[in-house]
């Protein structure tokens, strides 16, 4: 089963996937597809609010912060990880659960991310939100490096996300039934 996606002026199909008995998610694969990524770049770009710095979760949403950091002439964007690497320095982490990660998880910055972010104004980016605990884990990082989140943002609303005000995405994803019908 498949549903069929229009976003940023380009259609793709995406394969349903089983959350559970009674749950099923369209998987939105950004990665590997350029065309779709600079699209959305560019359309998000024409909605984003005046920032500083771009940040995004570990790691579907690395190739569109990217991007949007190419094509806005930025220098650099952060990436709040998945783990510890060897070189960072007194890590700022946090944990967070996702509606497409099994176990719980960490999401980690190090004092040289927070000293750039600080006092900056931050744009938090995601390919799709959806139960929106990636995006709260990553606005308490830029918290607490002490940037200033001047908005949240993503391709694609999944679920309730579709009715937050408080984050800005390009089109709505729905959730489904097992049989491949939207759920209501």
């Amino acid at each position: 089963m498949k549903y069929k996606l229009k976003v940023a002026g380009l259609e793709r199909d995406l394969p349903l996937c089983r959350v559970n008995d009674e749950l099923y998610i369209a998987a939105f694969v950004i990665f590997g597809d350029v065309e779709l990524t600079q699209a959305c770049a560019r359309e998000l770009l024409k909605v984003a609010p005046k920032h500083d710095v771009l940040i995004t979760a570990e790691s579907k949403g690395i190739p569109l912060v990217y991007e949007m950091a190419r094509q806005d002439g930025e220098n650099r964007y952060l990436v709040a990880r998945k783990a510890p690497k060897l070189y960072m320095k007194k890590i700022f982490s946090t944990e967070v659960t996702s509606i497409t990660t099994a176990n719980r998880q960490m999401l980690h910055i190090d004092q040289n991310d927070a000293d750039y972010m600080c006092g900056k104004r931050v744009l938090i980016v995601d390919d799709v939100i959806s139960t929106g605990e990636s995006l709260k884990a990553v606005e308490k990082l830029v918290s607490e490096a002490g940037g200033v989140v001047v908005g949240k943002m993503a391709i694609l609303a999944e679920g309730d996300a579709q009715n937050r005000e408080d984050i800005i995405f390009l089109e709505k994803l729905p959730l489904f039934n097992a049989d491949g019908t939207i759920k209501l």
